[in-house]
């Protein structure tokens, strides 16, 4: 395939080899229109089943029949398609993606209304294909007594009390990826994924399934592949060759927690939690909470970090004043004598790179948006939400408003030295459905910037910049960049 300023042309030779790729793109043409045909068929049957509405839908379009506005949503920026709607429809507008009609809310007072003070009328939801691949039991897509069991426990495994006996562990991670990283070109989000990999399994494991641990990480990495395919269960896809990883999985799982059971070990790990008797989870459960948590703890705060470097290589003097503020910690430390390591307590410093930290979180806005489920007809603001519609609280464009931020596409930590308006910032979302390990992504985060900051350098492979989303925001092709150690 060959660019020219006339356009692009394909040789004979390209469109011959691509021939035999045609029934494979086809089936999964059709498949897709299966799916969406479904979904449409389901949506017309509930609408009819439903109460009388009394009230208007709220403003909008949806687009195509069956595609609806999927294609306008993913095929570029989501920030220009929300814009969009928001100028022509104001914060409550209607629209159909992924083959589901749904209101999209972008006030703050919308997204406490949905997370918190209503959650109970909007549930999580999820493709049944990443249910299956994740697991069903898992947490994120629980209501009610069992979810809150799950949240207690999880939170008993990531609250401060329990990470900040981490700190020295997560430490002796962080100073293996920096050293692997020097002296090469690397792809960072990649690399910060390996990362923050190594401190979930730190997180659930602890350090006594070394031998297992390999054959985990192989198995996930699979998994991984096929997250974000097309459900066609059949030999040689992606998806089939994830849903084998996820049951070895399942089994490398399983094999652990019967180790654990022979030796009658007791351990404050994740997986500790969990098996404890008096929460009285089943295996299953267990297995699908693991997978479940390798998964929320990886590429969201690998995409942070990413972010991150970024910004600060953009930013000379933020990065000046990060860099004493971490050198400084270090210094106190030889002056007094004790340990040269970090503790939770040094942590507690970096006030100025913690700011860094939330202003990334706002500008990068990972997670554009999250998905509820209706479970009643429900009335806001004068609109009718039908039953089994979906409900998307636009954290973008609450992070990105002038309303709630002055300036908002600039950079500036310093805004962050006075606590946001409330609801206006929500990067790990919000009620009881928001991340349960947000002080451990936190935590790593800052581990890994004191060293980073104090001991290397960094700069950029070229000259290229942007934004690519799939699913998460990232800097183009994941950040090439060169780390070398300063001498």
């Amino acid at each position: 395939m060959k660019n020219s300023t006339a356009g692009t042309t394909i040789s004979t030779s390209t469109t011959i080899a691509m021939l035999p790729l045609l029934p494979s793109l086809l089936l999964c043409l059709l498949s897709l229109l299966y799916f969406l045909l479904a979904r449409a068929k389901k949506q017309r049957s509930s609408a009819t089943t439903a109460t009388p509405r009394k009230l208007p839908l709220p403003p909008g379009s949806m687009g195509w029949p069956y595609i609806g506005e999927t294609f306008q949503l993913y095929s570029s920026n989501p920030n220009t398609f929300f814009a969009l709607k928001h100028k022509k429809y104001g914060p409550v507008f209607k629209t159909h993606i992924l083959g589901c009609p749904c209101v999209m809310v972008s006030s703050p007072e919308a997204a406490r209304f949905v997370l918190v003070t209503q959650a109970h009328l909007f549930k999580p939801t999820y493709p049944a294909s990443k249910e299956r691949m994740l697991g069903t039991k898992a947490i994120f897509f629980q209501q009610g007594d069992y979810h809150a069991r799950l949240r207690r426990i999880v939170l008993r495994a990531f609250l401060p009390d329990a990470i900040r006996r981490r700190v020295a562990g997560i430490e002796a991670v962080a100073l293996q990826a920096l050293h692997s990283w020097d002296g090469r070109m690397i792809n960072t989000f990649q690399e910060m994924k390996t990362y923050a990999f190594n401190v979930a399994l730190l997180s659930i494991f602890g350090k006594d399934e070394i031998s297992y641990i390999e054959e985990l990480k192989q198995c996930y990495y699979t998994l991984e592949k096929g997250y974000n395919s097309m459900p066609i269960n059949l030999p040689g896809t992606l998806f089939h060759k994830a849903m084998k990883a996820r049951k070895q999985l399942g089994h490398i799982v399983a094999k652990i927690l019967s180790s654990r059971r022979q030796k009658k070990a007791v351990a404050d790990d994740l997986l500790g939690f969990f098996m404890e008797s008096k929460e009285a989870l089943t295996d299953d459960q267990i297995v699908d909470n693991i997978v479940g948590v390798i998964f929320a703890a990886r590429d969201t705060t690998a995409s942070v970090l990413t972010w991150i470097v970024k910004y600060l290589g953009e930013n000379p003097s933020i990065l000046q004043a990060v860099t004493e503020e971490q050198e400084e910690i270090t210094r106190s430390k030889e002056k007094g004598g004790g340990e040269v390591s970090l503790t939770w307590a040094d942590t507690k410093r970096m006030s100025m790179t913690s700011r860094v930290i939330q202003e990334t979180m706002r500008v990068a806005s990972i997670l554009s948006f999250t998905f509820r489920e209706v479970v009643e007809d429900v009335e806001y603001e004068g609109y009718l939400i039908p039953k089994g519609w979906k409900v998307l609280p636009l954290f973008r464009n609450i992070h990105h408003s002038p309303d709630n931020f002055t300036d908002p596409e600039k950079f500036d930590p310093s805004r962050f030295e006075v606590a946001p308006k409330p609801n206006t910032f929500m990067p790990f979302g919000n009620g009881t459905h928001s991340c349960p390990g947000n002080e451990l992504a936190k935590l790593e985060m800052l581990v890994l910037l004191h060293h980073l900051t104090t001991k290397y350098r960094w700069s950029m492979s070229g000259s290229e910049s942007g934004i690519q989303f799939g699913p998460f925001a990232l800097p183009l092709n994941g950040l090439p960049m060169r780390f070398c150690r300063k001498t």
